[in-house]
């Protein structure tokens, strides 16, 4: 397989360096010509001091005939460009890109980005594990439109409790589709009734989640 690297930080550096020892072919460039010339000297001729953004180079790196471009800059601007030049102008099958600011994350997949790789919202999604019960939790980001997997840990006061988990009116983008119980996977059937302390797991678009908040949390008590 021959990937394109795009940005010489320590993730480009480290991906470079993991996908050479698992026998890939790699080019990764950097555009910080004092930059790519250090990684040159550690990892070698696989580097090209270039910017990844402009499509002359881009193809001087082999796009045309790359499998996979993964865009790793700290700027979100130059990955989304980057993925665009490699998807459009070079029908590059796969698209990789990183996105720093959450809030990018929507546009890049309305973009046709193939795959999102945030380390912000990785990073709250540990974080989100001690935060308040009345909270949801985002578990993870699909690689389809905006969507994401979404737990909500019943507790004492949630309106689904004591509920048939098929009758519960989940709102428009949004599906229900396990419960985690005492630990263990419970499938969702027709008489399934939730009960505290359930973890319920759904699919879900941002401006849903409000709404499948107050149907599996509730109301959050005022302190």
């Amino acid at each position: 397989m021959f990937v394109i690297v795009v940005g010489g930080g320590k993730v480009g550096y480290y991906l470079t360096k993991e996908l050479i020892e698992s026998g890939h072919e790699v080019a990764l460039m950097e555009k910080d010509r004092r930059r790519a010339d250090q990684i040159k000297d550690e990892i070698g001729s696989v580097v090209i001091a270039q910017d990844g953004c402009e499509g002359k180079y881009l193809h001087e790196a082999g796009a045309n005939r790359a499998d996979i471009v993964a865009a790793v800059t700290g700027d979100d601007e130059d990955n989304l460009v980057i993925c665009q030049m490699a998807k459009h102008h070079f029908d590059v099958p796969r698209t990789i890109a990183r996105v720093n600011a959450p809030k990018n994350e929507r546009l890049f997949r309305h973009l046709g980005v193939d795959e999102i790789i945030s380390p912000t919202r990785m990073i709250l999604g540990s974080i989100e594990q001690d935060i308040p019960v009345h909270e949801l939790l985002h578990l993870a980001a699909l690689g389809v439109g905006d969507l994401e997997i979404i737990e909500a840990h019943l507790q004492p006061g949630s309106p689904a409790i004591g509920r048939l988990a098929l009758d519960i009116p989940v709102p428009n983008g949004c599906s229900v589709f396990g419960i985690i119980r005492e630990g263990e996977p419970t499938p969702l059937k027709g008489d399934t009734v939730l009960s505290e302390g359930d973890k319920v797991i759904a699919i879900g678009r941002p401006e849903s989640e409000e709404a499948l908040r107050e149907l599996l949390i509730g109301e959050p008590e005022e302190s």
